[in-house]
């Protein structure tokens, strides 16, 4: 398979890759991956509509939720065409430019949830912490500039990716292992020298997604010592509960990311079947579960919902 590559004016042409070997029942692979999209997109529009429409829940606990369900809902628009072009019409060509704008997207949306799961897990640590003074502590305004924050740090560190790719020589067969475009991927495809790219990733990765989950851990190290002073056994695990749904969230997003960046710069003979399944499991379960789990364990939004369909 050949591409259309001219290195002067930077027209290359790159193919998406699905699941090889199962081309001849893609139609079926795409029903799961329909319903994924359509339960993701509804249910995170579904819990910022019922946040919006009942002041009793504006409060900073599901402002934060909304953030996420903000960055759930980019995430899954900015994956849909390429994934669902492939296995619904078989469109496997995608230009430079679309490429790297769908990489821009992706990483800082990823970027961006990052951190909206950090300021949950704060959140999360003054309820418990500091119940009295918690509307104090979090008002709405203070909420909305550190979501702004939140945005504008995700928008700001990806920001040089695009120039760097787009000075990039591509040569060969420009496949790439993935059925949407990632920067690793695109990177091993280049004729020149990745390396400082390749650094300011790693770099980014760790300032970023690293310094998170090391402090998202730490918020949780202070949760544990603040709940196990409680005297009551039952006020201890009703604290803990109400923790158990960013807890799920922070899992759900990390653990696959995080394992999927291991492979790509490290696991040079893994399977590509499990990239494949793992870039798939980091992209599409959070926005997927996310609304879930908070749905059953908040009680709060839980009634919400049953009143409305009741209604």
């Amino acid at each position: 398979m050949s591409a259309v590559n001219d290195t002067t004016f930077n027209h290359v042409v790159f193919f998406l890759t699905g699941i090889k070997g199962q081309e001849d029942v893609y139609l079926w692979i795409s029903i799961p991956f329909c319903l994924v999209y359509v339960i993701s997109i509804i249910g995170n529009a579904f819990i910022l509509f019922i946040i919006k429409a009942d002041p009793q829940l504006h409060e900073p606990m599901y402002i934060f939720l909304s953030m996420l369900a903000i960055t759930d809902l980019g995430l899954s628009i900015a994956t849909l065409p390429t994934i669902l072009g492939i296995y619904l019409f078989n469109a496997k060509e995608i230009s430079l430019n679309a490429c790297i704008a769908q990489v821009y997207f992706i990483a800082a949306l990823q970027c961006t949830e990052s951190a909206v799961l950090l300021l949950m897990s704060f959140d999360r640590f003054i309820a418990i912490s500091n119940p009295l003074r918690y509307a104090s502590i979090l008002p709405l305004p203070r909420i909305a500039k550190m979501g702004l924050l939140c945005a504008l740090r995700g928008m700001s560190v990806i920001f040089p990716f695009p120039f760097l790719l787009k000075r990039f020589q591509y040569c060969g067969a420009n496949v790439l292992s993935h059925s949407y475009c990632r920067n690793e991927d695109i990177m091993k495809l280049s004729c020149s020298d990745i390396r400082s790219s390749s650094i300011y990733g790693l770099f980014i990765k760790i300032l970023t997604m690293g310094l998170d989950s090391l402090l998202i851990f730490l918020s949780y190290v202070m949760i544990l010592k603040t709940v196990l002073s409680i005297a009551s056994q039952a006020e201890c695990l009703r604290a803990l509960n109400t923790c158990v749904s960013h807890l799920c969230a922070v899992l759900l997003f990390y653990i696959p990311e995080i394992g999927l960046s291991i492979l790509h710069r490290f696991g040079t003979g893994s399977s590509p079947l499990l990239q494949i399944l793992l870039s798939y499991v980091a992209l599409l379960v959070p926005p997927l579960m996310n609304p879930i789990v908070y749905s059953v364990k908040s009680k709060e939004l839980r009634a919400r919902i049953i009143r409305m369909f009741t209604r």
